[in-house]
């Protein structure tokens, strides 16, 4: 034997221990009458294994034909299958990549299901695959309650925390978007390397923190614990050091060997989470075999006698010692079983590997951008609750407001028209948001609607992914875009990928507001005055706004709830801090940029963008504290040049039209981009470069951007900015210039 194959050495080592009778000692305390169980159960459970064992070999033979794409699986994890039987398919799944048996035993709850043959799909990277169409192997189904997760470390745990958290919370609000039962639970299952991760301590704590504050979140986390993490041992009793005595957390752990001590736990761990509707922490002690993945070579990192240690802790052995102690199988039966299951899995993957690839860019594209998922919005609602719900205000919406004010107007009629909706972050709730955006909200919608957030910008965000999986509106707060790093992966490696892994069948509807860009001069500093927004540029799928004044900012919130509700689109929406409180244009108390608060029915779709004057001397085309800045400048610009110019204001940096943009400045011929954001990597670099692609006659751009720098503290905080000054200089000289 090649002992670098150790998929087939598993495999001859099985049926060699069986025939020969020399299988481990059972080392279960229990026997099946103790469990509530059946044999039929346990034989379902053991085959559910065996199936998943068989399609680890047969993707590892296929990966060396080139057939077969990824071969990360689930061997030593077996008894996972358990949770599978035990959880009802109702209970909502978020599942690492080692979780084939229980995929494979939750589908059987479901008569007609075809797991192997879906599986062995994804594994081919087929179009056909029922979950992805081919774009990854995922372990994933609609039917089954189990989004598509992918290799990115513990991601998936704060989202999941945010789906447990909805349930009771979508129950109590009789929210009738609501997709899982009232009772279900959440299962979230991780390595134990994982959990070293920042994203997994984000999560986990943010589901204590929720019930220490008297909240419900029925979830179960299950570590499968395997003391490797690749090539790194995970240090002795880490796990069970580590939450075994955290507030606010069950902790309960068993044996993965051992298919009875596990069927026991997870019976425990259901009942205690399904009826406190808190927390558990399942702690399954297992094993790893097969290495990490196809291109893992155990043995630069182990040693021999290591691996076959491990191999000898094979939970299949340990399953048939206890089926065949039990009398639930013979060991004939066992042998039978095991090569029945052998053949099926090789028929189904000779029929996989025939079936259709992706193979045009349009095809793998197609399912980014979700569509269509409820027909229409809500009624927009009658003006006696408007006047009700405003109090005082409702008789000033038609007075000159700031955009703080309008925004804050906004999220009062969107939280009236979608019973669906939730904002929370952190100091929303009776704080009203640190620059009073959301003042209010809380009296009016209550702490059930209107919450607030642990300082965890990676919690807030995941938490909303996972409140979208029940039918919610999630509207975070990020209280500044330098704290959005934070959480970057939330954004990038989650909520944007989810509709592209599951072929739209599951979406991240959202809309994230955040505090940003630059121009505060009193405060902050850096921190606060972050002057980039290319972290969000090549998101697929993602729609980011950024308006620069009241009005627009409440007409694309109502473009962007109904976006969000409608099509499940994740929306970015920037509010420049500067702008919040800024009345005045060009002199003080001119009013120039406050503005009333448009009707109900006043929106501004996705694309469009707003234009000031008609003159062709020159085109300026900006967004956010640049436009503002750019109105300034142009009375003086047209002064200089006795010539009328146009500015045009994009509101929304993607999804740009950019015929229309062309058609609109072509009879200008000189074209300036003001752009607030640092040059490498901004909108304004990126529309420049779509314009001269586009472009079919000799028309020149130029780029005005800030300096690539961060932003100062004190009188130096606008020094590295386009101002209304420096617009006009620019502006001039490209005039001028041949």
């Amino acid at each position: 034997m090649n002992p670098y194959n150790r998929a087939e050495i598993l495999d001859i080592n099985f049926s060699q221990k069986l025939k020969n009778g020399s299988l481990p000692d059972t080392i279960t305390k229990h026997s099946i009458s103790d469990l509530g169980l059946k044999a039929s159960d346990i034989i379902s459970i053991f085959e559910s294994q065996v199936f998943s064992r068989h399609m680890d070999i047969k993707a590892r033979e296929l990966k060396e034909k080139g057939e077969c794409f990824y071969t990360i699986g689930s061997s030593g994890h077996e008894s996972n299958a358990v949770f599978g039987h035990i959880f009802p398919y109702t209970d909502i799944a978020f599942l690492h990549y080692r979780s084939g048996p229980f995929f494979i035993e939750r589908s059987k709850q479901i008569p007609g299901s075809s797991p192997l043959y879906d599986m062995a799909l994804s594994f081919m990277a087929s179009s056909e695959d029922p979950i992805s169409g081919g774009r990854h192997k995922v372990i994933g189904s609609k039917k089954l309650n189990i989004p598509p997760q992918t290799s990115t470390i513990a991601s998936h745990i704060p989202k999941a925390v945010g789906t447990a958290f909805g349930i009771d919370r979508a129950r109590d609000l009789k929210i009738e978007e609501k997709e899982l039962e009232s009772n279900s639970l959440v299962l979230c299952s991780f390595g134990d390397a994982s959990v070293n991760h920042a994203t997994a301590l984000s999560g986990i704590n943010t589901a204590r923190w929720i019930r220490s504050i008297g909240g419900n979140v029925p979830i179960v986390f299950i570590c499968e614990d395997n003391g490797l993490g690749i090539s790194v041992p995970t240090p002795k009793d880490w796990i069970g050091k580590t939450f075994s005595d955290q507030e606010h957390l069950k902790y309960l752990s068993c044996n993965g060997l051992d298919i009875f001590d596990t069927i026991k736990t997870a019976k425990e761990a259901e009942s205690h989470c399904r009826s406190k509707r808190a927390p558990v922490f399942l702690h399954m002690k297992t094993v790893r075999l097969m290495g990490h993945a196809g291109s893992d070579i155990e043995l630069s990192y182990l040693d021999l006698d290591q691996i076959e240690n491990a191999e000898s802790k094979d939970p299949l052995l340990y399953s048939a010692a206890t089926l065949i102690k039990n009398k639930v199988l013979s060991s004939d039966e066992i042998i039978d079983l095991y090569e029945n299951c052998r053949r099926r899995i090789s028929y189904i993957f000779d029929h996989a590997t025939l079936k259709p690839k992706l193979e045009k860019a349009f095809d793998v594209m197609t399912s980014i951008v979700p569509k269509n998922i409820r027909k229409d919005v809500p009624a927009l609602p009658n003006e006696d609750k408007r006047e009700k719900l405003f109090g005082k205000d409702y008789n000033r919406l038609n007075r000159p407001a700031s955009m703080a004010k309008l925004i804050n107007y906004a999220l009062l009629d969107i939280m009236l028209q979608y019973d669906n909706a939730l904002i929370f972050g952190e100091d929303v709730a009776k704080k009203g948001g640190v620059y009073h955006i959301t003042a209010g909200l809380y009296e009016q919608f209550s702490i059930r609607r209107v919450f607030n957030s642990p300082l965890d910008e990676t919690s807030i965000l995941g938490f909303a992914s996972g409140l979208a999986h029940n039918g919610f509106l999630p509207i975070p707060e990020i209280q500044f875009l330098a704290y959005l790093h934070n959480a970057e992966d939330q954004l990038r490696g989650e909520a944007a990928t989810l509709s592209f892994f599951s072929k739209s069948q599951y979406t991240n509807p959202m809309i994230i507001r955040i505090a940003g860009l630059a121009y505060q001069k009193g405060f902050g500093g850096h921190f606060h005055n972050d002057n980039s927004l290319s972290i969000f540029r090549d998101i697929p799928g993602v729609v980011v706004a950024c308006p620069s004044n009241g009005v627009d900012a409440v007409k694309m919130l109502r473009t962007a709830a109904k976006h969000a509700y409608m099509n499940g689109r994740i929306i970015v929406f920037i509010e420049p801090i500067a702008l919040y409180m800024t009345k005045d244009l060009h002199k003080n108390k001119d009013n120039g940029w406050s503005f009333n608060y448009p009707s109900p029915n006043e929106e501004h779709e996705i694309g469009e963008y707003v234009k000031y004057g008609e003159g062709d001397a020159l085109t300026i085309i900006s967004y956010g504290n640049g436009l503002y800045h750019s109105l300034k400048a142009k009375p003086k610009i047209e002064k200089t040049i006795s010539n009328k110019i146009k500015i045009i204001d994009l509101c929304w940096l993607s999804d740009i039209k950019i015929d229309q943009i062309i058609n609109e400045v072509h009879p200008s011929k000189k074209i300036l981009i003001v752009d607030e954001c640092r040059r490498s990597g901004s909108y304004g670099e990126g529309l420049m470069s779509s314009l001269y692609s586009k472009l079919k006659s000799n028309i020149i751009v130029k780029l005005h951007s800030a300096e690539d720098s961060f932003i100062p503290l004190g009188m130096a905080a606008t020094s590295t900015l386009p101002d209304s000054q420096s617009i006009y200089n620019n502006a001039i000289k490209l005039y001028k210039d041949d």
